[in-house]
């Protein structure tokens, strides 16, 4: 877009020479690069001394951030924007927004954080409400150089509809990760990256909204705003399955966020010496998935508990103190009613006794203090009863039991599982030992709810949750453990669910998690994927996924969707002619596939000499094969999409038709640019409507 593009100006502003202006703000780019660089050697030149080591190795550590966060890329611009600022009675003043806060030798600010509360107005500001800007400014960059650059000054009769460098910048082509949107963010995103560190937010939105990218930018803004407290709880990122982790990986690094913790939710729950060795049946997955096993695994570790048939003698010198069995029950009995988690419920009963004990030693007359109850509750008679009543328990062996005995499982379920589910939850062949056992990953999760019900699982201080809408109830419960003391944003689309543990309500979904206080957002508008494309896909949602609405995109783009119907025998030539017609343009290229279909589909690039690469795979591949069931979360600038109908008919399940129709719904909507569908076989009915 070359300078010239500059919007009228207000009436009081005065006229620009657009080619000297572009000039003065690539001088203010300039200098702002060069005051980063004073900072960034200002911190190498410290040294990390502290008073010993450990301080020593903190102040180390802090340091190597510092300097991580002052790394400067070159194709980078250091700022997208600027606003000029005048509140009533008060001068003009201006105010650059970029990634990170750049100072210069006075200390003052040559370009502001994007998260400090100044840049609100940058994302807010509108011709109804200006938030006293006098102008903003938007600008164009190629690599790092300054471009371009193009005004808003909130005249309501000269107000601009669209930013063209804004449209440009949603539409760029992108090849590798994902990357930030910090120079696009619009005001309804924006109302959610700034929400407060208190609030739990479900973030509902069709594909192209952003929301995986709100999600992480709130994640980033709310480092910035509770550094200190975040620092020391820590934030967490579950994604759902590693190619997606890899996409999102750089988006919080690129915004000087370094040290956020990113999981698959199988890696949240996994164990040390439990490996996933089988795949449970979906109507099984289901089962373990429902929340009524909360329950049934609190009665599993609680049925441990053993009854006093024999008195407690503690001998001291000479004398043989004695707590008879009644006596004991009873404090068992108040133990219980506390509601304590296990092992901390073997940690108190202990000291009870330790207790009981040491006033029988007053009762004769000796001196007795704390290090009197300490010296009883570790004698070998009390831990002999502490091992009888709440013996030492295991997860593995607590689930190896329940899973492995009718017995177990029978006073676990009672009258909350049928027989019939109890007896499909049971191992046909019982394994020998727990190493030996065929564990599921839906076996990691009630694990993990084990471990909980013995010991408290520590929390971070805020939650990112991604593609939530296939997590089932015990993995909800198993994510929100991770933010018991903090606040989470969850992110997903009911009609992208196609697990069999898929959720149909975020209300449900919070409650789970344990954050029945937090509030669903609705992000309606679509700012990257195509309308036509948006479009041609809504048409499953009435049988895919009644009651949810398609998002609105705000962007027409002819051309952007083509439908190819061949014949079978010239299907896989055809989609080589497609993707070698998307490598021509700029942009990354996804092959989108059902999963029977991926080797053959390789072998076929391979064959044609076509250079592709697998999906997270390390590599400059601007082609990538994508099996249907990974799609999720994922955009490329072109998709060619083979055979809608079985992309459909791999993800059909016995739990919910509607599961294929979902899938081929996400398959659709991963375009920026432009979707081919190449088909031999008919359409669903709804795609040929």
């Amino acid at each position: 877009m070359p300078a010239a593009d500059l919007h009228a100006a207000d009436s009081d502003i005065p006229a620009l020479d657009p080619a000297a202006e572009l000039q003065a703000e690539a001088t203010h780019l300039a200098e702002a690069r060069a005051g980063l660089a004073r900072m960034r050697e200002r911190a190498d030149s410290l040294e990390a001394a502290g008073g010993n080591a450990v301080s020593t190795e903190y102040l180390a550590a802090t340091l190597y951030r510092r300097r991580m966060s002052l790394v400067d890329d070159p194709s980078t611009p250091l700022f997208f924007g600027r606003i000029d600022i005048a509140p009533p009675g008060d001068a003009l003043e201006r105010f650059y927004v970029g990634r990170r806060h750049v100072h210069d030798e006075r200390g003052e600010p040559m370009v502001i954080d994007w998260r400090a509360e100044i840049s609100r107005a940058f994302y807010r500001a509108s011709a109804s409400d200006p938030m006293d800007l006098r102008l903003r400014r938007r600008f164009g960059f190629v690599g790092g150089r300054l471009t371009a650059f193009e005004d808003e000054t909130f005249d309501a009769a000269r107000d601009i509809e669209t930013s063209r460098i804004l449209t440009d910048e949603i539409e760029r082509p992108r090849v590798g990760p994902m990357r930030d949107i910090v120079a696009t963010i619009q005001p309804d995103q924006d109302e959610i990256v700034r929400a407060d560190l208190e609030e739990t937010l479900c973030v509902q939105g069709g594909p192209g909204t952003g929301k995986t990218a709100v999600g992480l930018h709130r994640a980033a803004y709310l480092l910035y705003a509770h550094r200190a407290k975040l620092r020391s709880s820590g934030v967490l990122v579950v994604g759902p399955n590693a190619a997606f982790l890899h996409y999102i990986e750089q988006v919080l690094p690129a915004l000087g966020e370094v040290e956020v913790t990113q999981l698959t939710i199988d890696e949240l729950v996994a164990r040390r010496g439990i490996r996933v060795r089988a795949a449970d049946s979906a109507s099984v997955q289901r089962l373990k998935g429902d929340a009524r096993m909360a329950e049934v695994l609190r009665r599993a570790v609680w049925s441990h508990v053993g009854a006093v048939t024999e008195a407690v003698v503690v001998p001291r010198g000479s004398f043989r103190m004695r707590l008879y069995p009644g006596h004991v029950e009873q404090l068992k009995d108040a133990l219980l009613a506390r509601g304590l988690r296990y092992s901390a419920s073997r940690a108190v009963f202990a000291t009870m006794l330790g207790s009981a004990f040491t006033a029988q030693v007053e009762v004769r007359g000796e001196a007795a203090d704390d290090r009197t109850v300490t010296a009883l509750a570790r004698s070998k008679p009390v831990r002999e009863c502490v091992d009888t009543v709440l013996p030492a328990l295991d997860p593995a062996a607590v689930l190896f039991r329940l899973l492995s005995s009718a017995a177990a499982m029978a006073t676990a379920a009672d009258e909350i599982l049928t027989p019939q589910e109890q007896h499909s939850l049971l191992w046909q062949e019982i394994p020998r030992s727990r190493a030996t056992a065929r564990w599921s990953s839906s076996d990691l999760v009630l694990l993990d709810e084990i471990a909980d019900l013995l010991e408290r699982t520590g929390s971070f201080g805020h939650v990112v949750l991604d593609e939530a809408q296939d997590l089932s109830p015990m993995q909800c419960r198993a994510v929100g453990r991770r933010c018991s003391t903090g606040s989470a944003t969850v992110l997903g689309d009911l009609a992208q669910g196609t697990t069999a543990t898929a959720s149909e309500s975020w209300e449900k979904t919070l409650q789970h998690m344990g954050k029945s206080d937090g509030h669903v957002r609705v992000l309606e508008r679509g700012y990257r994927v195509p309308r036509e494309v948006v479009e041609f896909a809504a048409r499953l949602l009435p049988v895919a996924a009644p009651g949810v609405s398609a998002p609105s995109s705000i962007r027409a783009a002819r051309g952007s969707l083509r439908i190819s119907s061949v014949a079978a025998a010239k299907l896989m030539t055809t989609v080589v002619e497609a993707c070698t017609a998307a490598l021509a343009l700029p942009g990354s290229v996804g092959l989108v596939v059902a999963d029977p279909a991926t080797a053959a589909t390789v072998r076929a690039l391979t064959k044609a000499g076509l250079a592709h690469g697998a999906l997270g795979a390390d590599d400059d591949q601007r082609l990538t094969v994508v099996p249907a069931s990974m799609a999720k979360g994922l955009e490329f600038d072109h998709v060619v999409l083979v055979e809608p109908a079985d992309i459909a008919e791999s993800a059909a399940s016995e739990i919910d038709p509607r599961f294929g129709l979902r899938r081929l719904y996400i398959a659709l909507t991963r375009a920026v640019s432009g979707l081919v569908v190449i088909h031999a076989k008919p359409l669903p009915d709804s795609l040929a409507a």
